[in-house]
């Protein structure tokens, strides 16, 4: 075969290898079969945002409460990073460190269970908000009004103590006028909280 022919020949199988891989002929064929094995073939990109999700998830874990932390699905391993990260100074490198380091240990594990429970732990924090400025308004239109809301409330709670009501809320106004600390005004407030919600 002849120099120049081979060359011609050479030119056209290396146009034909670049078409083929530009219209993804030959993409799967670079895939592994198991498909245990296309973890190693994850761009570093994609590597680096999951593990930057998982930070996130971290970060959110930590500012949580007490309380809530210990409704989420975390093994010990977990739960000791995560406190050992609630008493670091925020704005430290440590404390960044110490995330990246909860992100490290939620690769290795399943943490589907772990966002469905901050879904719900969100949902219960976001009717106890409702909750509470349902009260908030329920407490300023009884102060603000007086007789006409307190009888519509005592029709709908006859439970309700109208006598020990009707004297918070003249102590709240008067207290207002005089502009002293709403002793009266949370009095009531933490009433209605205590008999409506039980």
């Amino acid at each position: 075969m002849s120099p120049s022919l081979f060359n011609s020949l050479s030119a056209i199988g290396t146009i034909s290898l670049k078409c083929n891989i530009k219209d993804g002929i030959m993409g799967d064929d670079l895939l592994p079969e198991d498909e245990s094995d296309l973890e190693e073939y994850k761009s570093k990109t994609q590597v680096k945002k999951e593990l930057l999700e998982l930070v996130d998830l971290a970060n959110a874990i930590v500012d949580l409460g007490p309380s809530a932390i210990k409704k989420l699905p975390l093994d010990e391993q977990v739960m000791d990073a995560v406190t050992a990260a609630k008493d670091m100074h925020r704005k430290k490198p440590s404390f960044r460190r110490q995330l990246q380091f909860i992100g490290k240990l939620f690769r290795s594990r399943d943490t589907a269970p772990i966002y469905q429970a901050l879904d719900n732990l969100k949902g219960q924090q976001a009717q106890e908000k409702a909750k509470f400025h349902k009260l908030e308004q329920l407490r300023d239109g009884l102060v603000e009004s007086g007789d006409e809301n307190l009888t519509t409330l005592i029709n709908d709670h006859p439970t309700l103590d109208r006598q020990r009501l009707r004297q918070w809320i003249r102590q709240a106004k008067k207290e207002k006028e005089l502009n002293k600390p709403p002793k009266a005004y949370r009095e009531i407030f933490q009433y209605l909280k205590q008999e409506l919600n039980n």
